[in-house]
């Protein structure tokens, strides 16, 4: 009979003991697509003109634009399942900033620098700070946001 190991849990993000300023990560990248734009539209209540007509003529940018706060929602979503899977325990605060449009077939990702770690008093958690830059397949940089979190420290 063999021995048995325990085994490792794939996806598990970072506890805040595992982190430090001046880290540095980049995420998978993400193509979004015109369904992405449609869902996420609809379940917001997002009917912009700008966002549900794509004869306007008026808009400030050319191609099919995607929201803002769909950009942000799609990164956040991959660093939920990767930075912060099982181990984010609240989002404190998030600054934005729009630097560029995206557009229905463009490919963004993420590159994260952590830039704070402060350890709570109680309760073996950490405020962590990042600062967060999307960026579209040309490597242009389209938003910047800084995201404070609390993480969970290791049991």
């Amino acid at each position: 009979m063999t021995e048995q190991r325990p085994t490792t849990l794939l996806g598990r993000g970072f506890y805040w003991q595992e982190i430090e300023v001046g880290q540095r990560f980049h995420t998978f990248k993400r193509t979004v697509t015109e369904t992405d734009i449609i869902n996420f539209i609809s379940a917001t209540g997002m009917l912009e003109t700008i966002f549900i007509d794509t004869t306007f003529e008026h808009g400030a940018i050319q191609g099919r634009p995607v929201p803002g706060a769909l950009t942000y929602g799609l990164i956040e979503g991959i660093l939920m399942q990767t930075m912060v899977q099982g181990t984010g325990l609240a989002l404190l605060e998030v600054h934005k900033k729009m630097l560029g449009p995206v557009v229905a077939g463009d490919t963004i990702w993420a590159e994260v620098e952590v830039t704070g770690v402060r350890p709570t008093s109680k309760l073996n958690r950490a405020v962590v700070t990042s600062a967060i830059t999307v960026k579209n397949q040309h490597g242009k940089a389209v938003m910047d946001y800084t995201a404070v979190r609390m993480l969970a420290g290791q049991p």
